[in-house]
């Protein structure tokens, strides 16, 4: 026989399915069942806690089964409505015989009760006892705690994955896993917590139709269809109990499956293995194998019970022993079975590293401003103004340290140290004072400007005197930041260059196989890269600076200040667009020809191998001119670089690198040809 298209229709898509189903137990709330049905949806209703349970069981992790907060609503749903349906058929047609609610009803009360109706009446009592205020009320108290402890600990996990991924040792899409799992765990807990109510409003629920059942099925039979009253107690109390006992112990099934649920807690694997595995151990087995031979000893008790289970645990006991000398071996087995972590790994050193007193463990912690957010931006921002991806920064305390002290490091060598003040904002005054207001006095600690430490109900008061105020995370990583670009060429490994050239788009496949290895090597690109990080050029445009590596070795050039100064001049557009002043123009300090043909003629050796050989007095003399023409133009609101000729730039760079490594030296041929320039100084 061929499905009809709408019966396929609905087949295929369980939200339809879904839906109708939740619309048929609404329907049966109000609507007559015939007795087939009653029957099928009793049938239905104790499969369905079973195939629970089993589930329940045979779960590894509780997050498997998310969906089970809905399952429990549906099926307690499934229950009540088939209560008042039952009710319905006891109270309508009960004075007809036990058969009137159903068979399935009649088999439970008939084969339950052992056809005394006390004795049933004191199973359900038991039954519901068992259900409702042992599995139900401790399973409900279970998952209030767990939903409670699950939203604590949130903060904490999220920093955990949020350290994790600003450190580099996950990725984005590993942090967004991570993520969805604790909403998902925090989310059941909390729907469990609600779901643990349905199931103890089912057994009240379960309690209340029961006595209606008996009373009411007692009175409308005597006094409406004329049964003698024994007769009437008898038949309605054998409908009502096994209408109980067939609602009730599907109701216990599901109590259990919840309460096995919420216990499993954090426990990897299906309940048996790790029931197995935890009550296994020797020394108890051992002991409950003599206290079950003690017992079967005293006088009146049964022997062989007591000698089987005796029999069993010691078994396990022996089992469990030879195993754990198995293991025993194989952890007293020589090196090459268990070697030892191999001592390189000792040699690995932090390529950035941020030490931190006990007092600022909250920065690390996620409590208040976000440290890991701070260097997650930090490396997005390095990634996109220079070109190279910064290694990953590792959060470290040191019980050394000051409890408000940090450290920042540079291959486990200091290059920064500060203080911070956690809760309280640094004040510092754009005007080079200090702010006129209460608050602990200090330097900043990144440029060493006078600075105040306020109180956080202060900020507004000092951002309308015109102050800036930055909180301790934003400090720690203005500090980390300007070290970083200070150490550049350092941070800038082999393997960080060979990642780079590997990263390259496709089109510049041909560039990157004509170049190395055939004209330069991956170390001899690396050099290059540094030098010009060592003067905050970014190197983002890679191709365009592979391109000049290969014009400048096609001119033989050597020696990387040679190759440098041709890839500079590559990369004039970029320099000079970094130069741009808010004015829209390039300001420029000249070096005059009395110092050009100074450098000229302090030039010695042969080559690239020149080297600048000029007089202490006269280097002295050089920088105080330099200074006061920057300083007079930095008195105008210009930012400007000093410009000279090609052959003298790399060793006026290294002079003014020693007093103002900030300052950029431009060649003339670096000023691209359509930048907007002015003269603002000579020296």
């Amino acid at each position: 026989m061929t499905m009809p298209p709408w019966l396929r229709t609905i087949g295929g898509s369980t939200d339809v399915a879904l839906a109708i189903g939740v619309g048929l137990l609404i329907v049966v709330l109000v609507v007559p069942l015939p007795v087939v049905l009653l029957d099928a949806g009793l049938a239905l209703s104790v499969t369905l806690s079973v195939l629970v349970l089993m589930t329940a069981l045979f779960l590894q992790r509780p997050l498997d089964f998310t969906s089970f907060p809905t399952i429990l609503l549906l099926t307690t749903l499934l229950r009540l409505a088939l209560n008042v349906a039952t009710t319905r058929t006891i109270l309508t047609h009960g004075h007809e015989g036990p058969t009137a609610a159903g068979h399935v009803v009649s088999a439970f009360g008939g084969f339950l009760m052992g056809g005394d109706v006390v004795v049933g009446l004191i199973v359900f009592a038991i039954l519901l006892v068992v259900n409702f205020m042992v599995v139900t009320k401790g399973s409900g108290r279970i998952a209030e705690v767990a939903a409670r402890f699950s939203l604590d600990a949130m903060p904490g996990k999220q920093m955990a994955i949020d350290a994790d991924l600003s450190s580099g040792l996950i990725d984005d899409k590993t942090a967004r896993l991570r993520r969805a799992d604790l909403e998902a765990e925090s989310g059941f807990y909390g729907a469990m917590d609600g779901a643990a109510k349905f199931v103890r409003g089912d057994a009240i629920a379960g309690l209340i139709v029961t006595f209606i059942n008996l009373l009411g099925g007692v009175a409308i039979g005597a006094g409406r269809h004329g049964l003698p009253f024994l007769d009437a107690i008898s038949t309605f109390a054998s409908l009502t109990v096994g209408d109980g006992l067939v609602s009730q112990i599907p109701a216990l099934l599901t109590s259990v499956a919840a309460g096995i649920v919420v216990t499993k807690g954090n426990t990897e694997g299906t309940a048996d293995k790790a029931m197995v595995q935890q009550l296994g151990l020797a020394k108890p087995l051992w002991i409950a194998s003599g206290a079950a031979v003690m017992m079967g000893m005293l006088p009146g008790m049964p022997l062989v019970p007591f000698l089987l289970l005796a029999g069993g645990f010691g078994a396990g006991a022996w089992n469990r022993n030879k195993t754990d000398d198995a293991a025993e071996a194989v952890a007293a087995a020589p090196p090459a079975v268990a070697p030892e972590p191999p001592i390189a790994d000792t040699l690995r050193i932090d390529l950035l590293r941020i030490e931190l007193g006990y007092g600022l463990l909250s920065l690390a912690a996620g409590e208040g401003p976000r440290l890991t957010d701070q260097i997650r931006n930090l490396r997005k921002t390095v990634a996109q103004e220079m070109g190279f991806v910064l290694p990953s920064v590792r959060l470290q305390d040191n019980l050394h340290l000051r409890p408000h002290e940090y450290v920042v490091r540079v291959k486990e060598i200091e290059a920064g140290r500060g203080e911070l003040r956690i809760p309280m904002q640094l004040a510092i005054d754009p005007s080079g004072n200090r702010p006129d207001m209460p608050g602990e006095p200090c330097e900043e600690p990144t440029f060493g400007l006078p600075a105040l430490w306020i109180e956080e109900h202060r900020r507004e008061e000092a951002l309308a005197r015109g102050c800036t105020v930055v909180d301790g995370a934003g400090v720690l990583a203005t500090h980390l930041t300007e070290v970083v670009r200070e150490n550049m060429p350092e941070l800038l490994s082999h393997a960080e260059a060979q990642k780079l050239l590997d990263d390259l788009p496709a089109e510049n496949a041909k560039l990157l196989a004509d170049l190395i290895p055939a004209q330069i090597s991956t170390g001899g690109v690396q050099r290059v890269l540094q030098a010009l990080l060592a003067e905050r050029v970014s190197i983002r445009d890679l191709p365009t600076i592979l391109e000049g590596i290969q014009e400048a070795l096609a001119a033989g050039a050597r020696g990387v200040p040679a190759l440098v100064a041709v890839v500079r001049t590559r990369l004039a557009r970029q320099l000079s667009d970094a130069a741009r002043g808010p004015a829209g123009y390039v300001p420029l300090i000249s070096l005059s020809a009395e110092w050009e043909q100074a450098f000229a003629e302090s030039l010695i050796g042969p080559g690239d191998e020149r080297q600048l050989a000029m007089a202490p007095s006269r280097l002295h003399e050089f920088m105080t001119r330099v200074r006061d023409a920057f300083d007079s133009a930095t008195a105008q609101g210009d930012n400007p670089v000093l410009v000279c000729s090609p052959g003298v730039r790399a060793h006026v760079r290294a002079i003014i690198e020693r007093f103002r490594p900030s300052t950029a030296v431009l060649a003339q041929t670096e000023i691209h040809p359509r930048a907007r320039i002015r003269t603002v100084g000579a020296v």
